[in-house]
């Protein structure tokens, strides 16, 4: 759960190096059975207190956040656990050998929890570890799995998350011991009598995947997840090739949700929620509850994302498209719908496009698009396509039922700036072109069909194009152009420049409307003379762990954590510290450094 992490500091003059990242393909066949406990037959819904509160976890957050499954609606949503993590104990066993709750943290002890969470209708989970202690150092199960086992099931729990620190020396640091370790556990909480789902946190060391699904209910295929896009990326790719082994009962784990402690953008909360629905992982709510956002509480409440989560087939999607950052993910569901996600992992907006036939659908003169984020309906012809934002996730149900012609075409308007690649540059009280494209995907034609810009507060928008076109037929097109320019003493930062496109169809009787947006970067005022990097404003920084820091180096996950800049012995008052996978952006004036 919580290995060591080496923190890479770097003293930057000049430029930085950006490390690639290394997607690696499991080809081997998965394992011909589940666990035999009847358990986890969809992959686990619930909170785990571990990435918003570390160990400072007690009763009565467990109670409170019980309380809000219920009245949030979370409960009706489908989250059963309420889950805690590490540092539940006291640091030593009792004089006969069992684990004891902390007293002040938990003073009606795990049971009296349990009772509470069973009396809301909802599950209690709680944590140990295969080792000889916790990852926060408190008395590990290992030697003990019979009597803590035991325990468990006495207190009431539900569900065991079962990590992989402090391992006894000289027992072999392979896999057919971390096996055995676990089997261990397995073996003595079926023992018990009582149905508790066994949980791997085996950070993916010896492959879980291959062998896990005979030991546990899931298995954590990486390291700790934290509240970074850089986390994010890398733990979606490490996944992507795992999906023959996920069945009902046995699911990959790519470890719990982050969605709402801040660290990442909306948009990114939304590929996180929905890339793990696409992966049939457990939707475990790693933040406080009590202090949850309505943009959170959105994500985490999706009913049609967390259908397609929670589908009885069972099956985790597969990547059918995977180039330059782009991904098309294909989810196979039990009523023959499937599941599409247009994964865009890059730092730009981009088109990702798919079809019904790459898709493998039946063969139909339509299908319905449901955008399960919308929660919209469009029919289109074949293609199902959009223009994703960076880091952003476009989820679809593709259906080829028979009343697709009820439905809208669908429609893609895509946005772009003529000044290059990345994110696009406007310059304070200059003219900057912009095009916007709407293609018609759907089988009947779109009518009367005009786009709309808007920019900020202050700005102006001139037209340069007619406003409307009369007709687009299926997979036609027609692309408006305008100019926007922002006033002279614009703030620099990102913009959002939006559009709407207004179509008619059903002959011309019926109206509805597309939406397309593209971010703009205002730039600072070009650096003139000679600067240290860490002294001069950048326009992005994206990290491998933490932030990058100025003339310090990386620290921990937080902001000014870090130490002075020490290479090969020598100390360095000025410099950026990062992590790789890392990438700063600067302005330059005529380009981008």
């Amino acid at each position: 759960m919580r290995r060591p992490r080496s923190l890479i500091s770097a003293l930057i003059s000049v430029a930085l190096a950006v490390a690639g990242a290394v997607v690696l393909t499991f080809a081997a066949a998965p394992p011909a059975t589940a666990l035999d406990n009847g358990l986890a037959q969809t992959p686990p819904m619930g909170f785990n207190d571990w990435n918003s509160f570390g160990c400072n976890v007690d009763e009565q957050l467990i109670k409170q956040t019980a309380d809000f499954f219920v009245s949030s609606g979370l409960k009706d949503a489908g989250y059963e656990y309420v889950n805690i993590d590490d540092c539940w104990l006291e640091k030593t066993r009792s004089a006969d050998g069992h684990l004891v709750p902390d007293p002040v943290k938990f003073p009606d002890g795990i049971k009296g929890t349990a009772d509470y969470v069973h009396a809301r209708g909802l599950k209690l989970g709680i944590y140990e570890d295969a080792g000889t202690m916790t990852c926060a150092r408190y008395p590990g199960s290992y030697g003990h799995e019979t009597t803590d086992a035991q325990d468990f099931a006495d207190w009431g729990v539900d569900y065991l998350k079962y990590d992989n620190c402090n391992l006894v020396p000289g027992t072999g640091d392979n896999q057919q011991e971390y096996i055995d370790r676990y089997k261990r556990m397995r073996d003595a909480l079926a023992a018990t009598g009582r149905p508790i789902v066994f949980s791997l946190c085996e950070w993916g060391n010896f492959q879980p995947w291959t062998w896990g699904a005979d030991v546990g209910n899931l298995w954590r295929t990486t390291g700790d997840i934290s509240d970074r896009w850089s986390s994010l990326k890398s733990i979606i790719n490490q996944n992507l090739n795992l999906y023959p082994y996920a069945k009902p009962g046995a699911w990959n784990d790519p470890d719990m949700l982050e969605v709402g402690n801040g660290g990442m953008t909306d948009t990114e909360y939304r590929t996180h929620f929905g890339m793990w629905a696409m992966l049939s992982a457990p939707l475990l709510i790693g933040t406080d509850l009590r202090k949850a956002t309505p943009a959170t509480m959105n994500i985490l409440e999706n009913k049609e994302v967390i259908a397609i989560d929670q589908d009885t087939l069972g099956k985790q999607a597969k990547p059918i498209k995977n180039a330059d950052g782009l991904v098309v993910m294909s989810k196979p569901l039990a009523n023959g719908d499937t599941a599409v996600a247009l994964y865009n992992s890059t730092d730009s907006a981009a088109t990702i496009s798919t079809s019904a036939k790459d898709l493998g659908l039946a063969g139909g003169s339509a299908y319905t698009l449901r955008d399960v984020w919308k929660h919209s309906t469009t029919e289109t012809a074949g293609a199902v396509s959009a223009t994703v934002p960076a880091h952003g996730t476009t989820l679809y149900r593709v259906s080829s039922e028979p009343g697709w012609a009820q439905y809208p075409p669908a429609g893609e308007l895509s946005l772009q700036t003529q000044s290059g690649q990345g994110a696009p540059l406007v310059n304070p009280g200059q003219d900057t072109p912009v095009t916007g494209t709407f293609t018609n995907h759907g089988k009947m034609p779109a009518t009367n069909v005009s786009v709309s810009p808007s920019a900020p507060d202050g700005w102006s928008v001139s037209a340069v194009s007619p406003p409307t076109k009369n007709e687009v037929g299926s997979e036609g097109s027609y692309t408006s152009k305008w100019t926007v320019r922002p006033p002279d003493d614009a703030t620099p930062g990102s913009y959002q420049l939006p559009a709407t496109a207004t179509l008619w169809w059903d002959e011309n009787t019926q109206k509805s409307t597309v939406d397309g947006t593209v971010t703009v970067v205002v730039p600072p005022a070009a650096p003139t003379g000679t600067h240290d990097l860490s002294d001069l404003p950048w326009m992005s920084a994206t990290n491998g762990f933490g932030p990058v820091e100025k003339d310090t180096s990386v620290g921990g996950s937080g902001a000014g954590d870090g130490k002075t800049i020490t290479i090969n012995g020598a100390t360095y008052t000025k410099g950026l510290g990062t992590n790789a996978p890392s990438e700063i952006v600067y302005y330059a004036g005529s380009a981008r450094s």
